[in-house]
C-alpha cells in the first residue's frame, strides 16, 4: 500500500506538474488583485479536483460499460503519457509559455473566467492526468478499500499543493525564473517517460496473460 501511494504521488505530481502552469497563470491574472488571483487559483483547483474525483469513481464503470480491459487502458494511458513526456522534454521553449504570451491571454481578455479554460482544463488537468487517475484508482481497488480511501485523500492533497503553487506563482517565477521552470519541466518529462513506459510494459504483460488464459 505504502509503495503504491508513493508511486501514485510521484506520478500525479509529474503529470499534473503545477509548476509548469505558473507562468501561464501569472500571465492570465496579471491584471488581477491578490484577492482576485487567490479566487481564480481556488476555483481552478476546485474544478480540477472535481474532475479527478469524478474519473476516479467512474473509472471502473467506464471500463466495464465500454468493455475495455485494464491492460488495454494501461497501454493507451501509457502512450498518452509518453507523448506528453516527449513534448515536455524536447520542446525548445515550452509551447505553454508561447501560448501564454499570445493566444491564451487574448482569449482570456474576452472571457470573464479563465479558471475553467485554459487553467483547469487542459493545463492543470489534461487527458493524461484523467487517464492516470483512472488507472491508479483501479490499481488501488485491487489492493484494498483503505488504499482507495488513501488515494482519494492523495488526489485532494495534490490539488491543494497545486493551489499553493499557483497562489505564490509570482514569487516562484521571481526565484527560479523562466529558465529554472524550463529545466524543471524537462526533468519531470524524463520521469514521466519512465512512468509511461512502465505502464505500457505492464499493459503488454496483462494482455499476454489474457491471451494465454484463452
Amino acid at each position: 500500500m505504502h509503495e503504491f501511494l508513493w508511486q501514485a504521488l510521484v506520478t500525479l505530481l509529474v503529470i499534473i506538474n503545477p509548476i509548469s502552469v505558473i507562468p501561464i497563470f501569472v500571465s492570465l491574472t496579471q491584471n488581477e488583485t491578490t484577492a482576485g488571483r487567490r479566487k481564480i487559483a481556488r476555483k481552478t483547483c476546485f474544478i480540477g479536483v472535481i474532475l479527478l474525483l469524478s474519473f476516479a469513481f467512474a473509472g471502473d464503470f467506464l471500463l466495464t460499460s465500454m468493455k475495455i480491459s485494464e491492460p488495454a487502458f494501461r497501454i493507451t494511458g501509457g502512450l498518452l503519457l509518453l507523448l506528453a513526456a516527449i513534448n515536455m522534454v524536447i520542446s525548445k521553449d515550452s509551447d505553454q509559455y508561447k501560448a501564454s504570451s499570445s493566444t491564451e491571454p487574448g482569449e482570456a481578455s474576452k472571457k470573464n473566467d479563465v479558471s475553467v479554460y485554459p487553467l483547469a482544463i487542459p493545463l492543470l488537468v489534461g487527458p493524461g492526468a484523467l487517464t492516470t487517475t483512472v488507472i491508479l484508482m483501479h490499481q488501488a481497488e485491487s489492493i484494498s478499500f483503505a488504499t482507495q480511501g488513501a488515494f482519494i485523500i492523495l488526489l485532494v492533497c495534490v490539488m491543494v499543493l497545486a493551489f499553493s503553487c499557483l497562489f505564490v506563482g509570482e514569487r516562484i517565477m521571481h526565484v527560479i525564473g523562466k529558465t529554472g521552470t524550463n529545466v524543471l519541466t524537462r526533468v519531470c518529462g524524463i520521469i514521466l517517460s519512465a512512468v509511461s513506459i512502465e505502464s505500457i510494459i505492464k499493459g503488454v504483460i496483462g494482455i499476454a496473460k489474457l491471451v494465454k488464459a484463452l
